[in-house]
């Protein structure tokens, strides 16, 4: 599993970090019991559907030590995965009460308490400016710019893993937003694009 995670997010990994990994995986699945964190059919396929699929956002990181947030963290994915693996602070937001006293629970456990803050609000409410962006599967992306654009700064980098509406939801982002644009394939899903924004900004 090594070579896989070095290989998905171009990072060397400690065997520390490994066993904070599998750590995380075993607080994902008994806190699935208590709420629908991930669809339980991918609990059997985590290290795929998730632990992977987050840390290749890593790849598109533009210099070590970037600040990150996390939109719409969930159950950490792909927040504390990041975080598990990128050497500056991460930021993950979450509305929604519970999911967000488990990502405290998490990063209590897994001591990452000095580079890593929950903010249970919604996006719209959170402050602060950010070097790079991401969301998984919380809104369009022509909404999502539009909720989230006062977190970014000139040199922001937007990393956005999206299914096969990628494309679509690009056009239609186009209409009210500019932006260079890089979409890259997703290394765990053929069908799935990442795309990579920089100098967002309203028409």
């Amino acid at each position: 599993m090594t070579e896989q995670l070095r290989a998905a997010s171009g990072k060397d990994v400690p065997r520390e970090t490994l066993e904070q990994l599998e750590s995380y995986i075993e607080l994902l699945k008994e806190e699935a019991k208590r709420q629908n964190l991930i669809a339980p059919s991918t609990l059997e396929a985590v290290w795929d559907r998730h632990i992977l699929d987050s840390a290749q956002l890593l790849r598109f990181e533009p210099f070590s030590g970037a600040a990150w947030v996390d939109i719409g963290s969930g159950a950490g994915l792909p927040g504390i995965v990041i975080a598990l693996l990128a050497s500056g602070p991460v930021t993950l937001i979450e509305p929604r009460r519970l999911r967000a006293e488990f990502l405290a629970q998490c990063i209590d456990r897994l001591s990452l308490g000095e580079k890593v803050t929950v903010k249970c609000s919604k996006v719209e409410r959170a402050q602060g400016k950010f070097d790079v962006i991401t969301a998984r599967a919380v809104a369009a992306l022509d909404r999502l710019i539009a909720i989230a654009e006062h977190l970014s700064h000139k040199e922001t980098v937007w990393v956005l893993p999206k299914g096969r509406s990628a494309q679509s939801e690009l056009a239609l982002a186009k209409r009210n937003w500019h932006c260079d644009v890089r979409v890259e394939r997703s290394c765990t899903d053929p069908e799935s694009e990442i795309l990579v924004l920089t100098r967002v900004g309203a028409k």
